[in-house]
């Protein structure tokens, strides 16, 4: 096979490659917003932060938007449970009353 037919068949098969992530991209945003996403957010961001969140999606092949959903999602899930209970609390301060004080050498 010659050098310009082998080159011309990779880049069928990169154009190929190209289309299936990008249909499987779509049917994924397709998904999400069939899943009553009924709420348009917008906000502010830097160029930075835009730049950021682009490129982690690009890098994860999801679209933008579903990232940002994702992330919210985890914030605000993990947000809501304490850094520590109480218990741990208590069993931290109940350690370091009862813990001999070692001097230091």
């Amino acid at each position: 096979m010659s050098d310009d037919k082998q080159a011309q068949s990779r880049r069928e098969a990169i154009l190929a490659e190209y289309a299936e992530e990008e249909a499987e991209a779509a049917e994924i945003e397709v998904a999400e917003k069939a899943a009553a996403l009924d709420v348009p957010l917008n906000l502010r961001i830097t160029k930075g932060l835009d730049a950021q969140l682009r490129q982690r999606a690009a890098a994860e092949q999801i679209p933008t938007s579903a990232l940002v959903r994702r992330l919210l999602t985890g914030a605000v899930q993990v947000g809501t449970s304490p850094v520590l209970t109480v218990e741990q609390v208590e069993a931290i301060a109940r350690r370091i009353v009862t813990e001999p004080v070692v001097s230091g050498s």
